[in-house]
């Protein structure tokens, strides 16, 4: 990606208006703040990424659960359960690789099952 000629990386930003046209329906400029010095600018576009972030958002879980170096939750491999029985963990906060939606929506499925097989066994 770095690489690329046709893409810039912008770090320390927050994207403050995404602005287009309606017909076509476009994107054609983003107005971003410096999340360093807060200074405003503006860049011409045709399309927007916005990253949001590498950290996951575990932190009420601190010490409660079993967690990696990274504070990603920790669950039995092929699972969801957690360290704590009757505990699951789906999507962005145990999975480092993939992180999405389509990840979250799978291992939500999977968590809701074990949290009913574990209500059902006891």
């Amino acid at each position: 990606m770095f690489a690329h000629p046709k893409i810039e990386v912008i770090w320390n930003s927050a994207v403050d208006e995404i602005s287009g046209s309606a017909d076509p329906l476009a994107v054609t400029r983003v107005r971003l703040r410096d999340t360093v010095t807060q200074k405003m600018s503006q860049i011409s576009v045709d399309g927007v990424f916005v990253a949001i972030g590498h950290t996951p958002n575990t932190s009420l879980f601190e010490g409660k659960l079993a967690m990696d170096k990274e504070r990603y939750i920790l669950t039995t491999p092929g699972s969801t359960q957690t360290s704590v029985p009757g505990v699951f963990a789906a999507g962005d906060v145990q999975d480092k690789i993939f992180r999405q939606a389509v990840t979250a929506a799978g291992s939500g499925c999977m968590s809701a099952l074990e949290a009913e097989r574990h209500l059902a066994h006891g």
